[in-house]
């Protein structure tokens, strides 16, 4: 999950590069290091930390350099440190490489060229692949590459350099993103499109097993034999104030207050003003939905949750059973699979690898998979059947925000389309639901734009050292998430519980004052949920609620209450998830720690 940005153009390519890597800091923040080829070799720079540290290492020395390549790292193989930064180079000095991805048989490999006289500076499973490219650039560096990529197992995407081809990249990619920028004049290559969004908009993503020359003058395609391939240009309609923080103090809280926009966008086009829904554009035909018997829904982290409410849609619209799974256990399971059983994969990034391999695992089996993702061109949209966009733009901060309501708010027009196709709901139902579905991303707006308790609340608790979130039905998977948020970003050991289920163990937990956050919205379950209230509050609990407009019941009972516009029960995550996202927010933000960047996490997670 690091960090690629290469560039090769005529203009100085040092800050270029710099910026772009600015861009992709998201994807890894432990290290970071940048390769110029000026006259007689490579001017190379590593750190350790994030990339202010970099920067100042790196200086304004006025470079003329006009190729080059940058990385940010995420470590996976040694720890950050000088030494494991990228690029890495050759014993010679003469090929130098950056990687984002893990190289699973590096072990084997550093052993056979170390017998065969290769010196090895670092720890990492990256280097291997510079010296593997050093054995064959005899030959030129596009088919060292192509020699290189032979013997390596894994995912990966690496881009090299060499001082005897000046002006010349080479990049590919196996399961890992790349992306070639097409300039005037100059070339981009990075793991991400915001890397050089300042610059183009014109791009072309490399498919698995892709080789590109990209030179000054432009980028050539072949593959692992050689052979050309054709891989136009296309533009994006991103633009560089997307990815800035727009006059927010961070990524993050701009995101949350985008949301509205994600959700109108995610709808646009697709649920009309009478509440019916078009997903034509998703390639599952009417045929291949009415075969369907059952539905898996595998994800991770975020989007995990957001399965958990689409499952609760898919039962209670097209009556159908879903089965929802971590990815990362699904991919290790013998599932019983067939071609009438829809596989679901979610990722945001459409490069999460454990959900790529379950996407995978499915399709072997010869089950249907349906990829729901935000980025076009991202590999799981190669690996699946059928996609569902969703339209939230570009999110910059590792803990999701709008992606996570854009999920829920896709996940439920293919629940009403299939509840259509399948006729298990009265067209009027659909269409009201539709309707009412139309008038979230304004719910939304208007809490966003409101005063609520919540930063009065987030100063009283920020010092306890535990939580305990509880929910019933749909508020549960808000739950899980809203905890998972505060986990995330503030650092304090959080649980999330099926409220019924608090009295099975988690109530030893709590004490005098112990903060206790409830989802509360209204639902079949909201009486029960109001019984697990009082058993907390009879233990010396704080309860903290989220809870729709004008219910006295629940103000009596909570030491502090969030309210949230009402609306349908299976509406309501959208809703409700918004002020646990910025209780989490205002927590870690008065604690003073860097909700954009927290510890030890990236925003793609590339690897198992």
């Amino acid at each position: 999950m690091c960090g690629i940005v290469g560039y090769a153009g005529r203009r100085p390519g040092k800050q270029i590069i710099l910026e772009g890597l600015r861009r992709l800091e998201y994807r890894g923040y432990d290290s970071a290091g940048i390769a110029l080829l000026e006259e007689g070799g490579f001017d190379v720079v590593r750190t350790v930390g994030n990339l202010d540290v970099l920067f100042a290492a790196v200086g304004d020395d006025h470079s003329r350099a006009t190729v080059g390549l940058g990385h940010t790292r995420w470590a996976t193989h040694g720890r950050p440190s000088e030494q494991n930064a990228h690029p890495h180079d050759d014993c010679k000095g003469r090929v130098t490489i950056v990687l984002n991805g893990i190289i699973e048989n590096h072990k084997e490999l550093r052993v056979e060229l170390t017998a065969r006289g290769h010196s090895f500076t670092s720890e990492t499973d990256a280097e291997v692949v510079a010296h593997l490219i050093e054995e064959g650039v005899g030959d030129g560096l596009a088919e060292a590459v192509r020699a290189a990529v032979a013997r390596l197992d894994g995912h990966f995407a690496f881009v090299a350099m060499a001082v005897d081809e000046p002006g010349v990249l080479v990049g590919t990619r196996r399961e890992a993103p790349l992306v070639v920028g097409f300039g005037d004049g100059e070339m981009f290559i990075a793991s991400a499109i915001p890397a050089f969004l300042a610059h183009t908009r014109e791009i072309a993503v490399l498919d698995d097993g892709d080789v590109v020359v990209v030179t000054a003058d432009g980028a050539e395609f072949t593959d692992l034999e050689g052979r050309p391939l054709s891989r136009p240009a296309t533009t994006v309609d991103w633009d560089t104030d997307a990815a800035e923080k727009g006059g927010f103090e961070t990524f993050m809280l701009k995101e949350i207050y985008e949301q509205p926009s994600a959700l109108r966008d995610t709808l646009a086009g697709r649920l009309r003003d009478d509440g019916s829904v078009d997903l034509t554009e998703v390639g599952l035909g009417d045929d291949a939905l009415r075969r369907l018997r059952r539905v898996f829904i595998v994800a991770c982290g975020t989007s995990y949750h957001a399965g958990l409410v689409a499952a609760y849609a898919l039962e209670e619209f097209a009556r159908l059973p879903v089965q929802i799974d971590v990815a990362s256990e699904f991919r290790y399971r013998n599932p019983v699979l067939d071609p009438e059983t829809l596989v679901i994969g979610i990722s945001q990034s459409g490069e999460t690898a454990d959900t790529l391999a379950a996407m995978r695992l499915a399709r072997d089996a010869g089950a249907p998979v349906l990829a729901l993702t935000n980025i076009q061109g991202s590999q799981a949209t190669r690996d699946a059947d059928a996609v569902l966009f969703t339209r939230a733009g570009l999110e910059i901060g590792v803990a999701a925000t709008k992606t996570h309501v854009a999920q829920i708010a896709a996940l439920l027009l293919f629940a009403l389309d299939l509840a259509r196709v399948r006729g298990t709901m009265s067209e009027a139902d659909r269409l009201a639901f539709g309707r009412e579905l139309d008038t979230v991303p304004d719910l939304v707006h208007s809490f966003l734009d409101r005063e609520t308790p919540i930063e009065a609340i987030a100063a009283k608790y920020r010092y306890q050292r535990f939580f305990l979130y509880l929910g019933r039905g749909t508020g549960f998977a808000v739950c899980l998430e809203g905890a998972l948020k505060l986990k995330e970003i503030s650092y304090i050991p959080t649980e999330a519980y099926a409220a019924g289920e608090m009295k099975h163990g988690p109530i030893a937990l709590l004490d005098n004052g112990s903060p206790v956050v409830v989802v509360a919205t209204d639902s079949h379950v909201l009486s029960k949920l109001i019984s697990n209230i009082e058993e907390v509050r009879a233990r010396g609990a704080d309860v903290i609620a989220v809870a729709n407009e004008g219910d006295p019941e629940i103000d009596e009972l909570c030491e502090s209450v969030v309210h949230v516009p009402r609306t349908h029960w299976l509406l309501s995550p959208m809703l409700a998830v918004v002020p646990l996202q910025l209780l989490a927010y205002h927590i870690a933000r008065q604690m003073g720690l860097n909700v954009d960047q927290p510890r030890n996490l990236a925003k793609t997670v590339t690897v198992e």
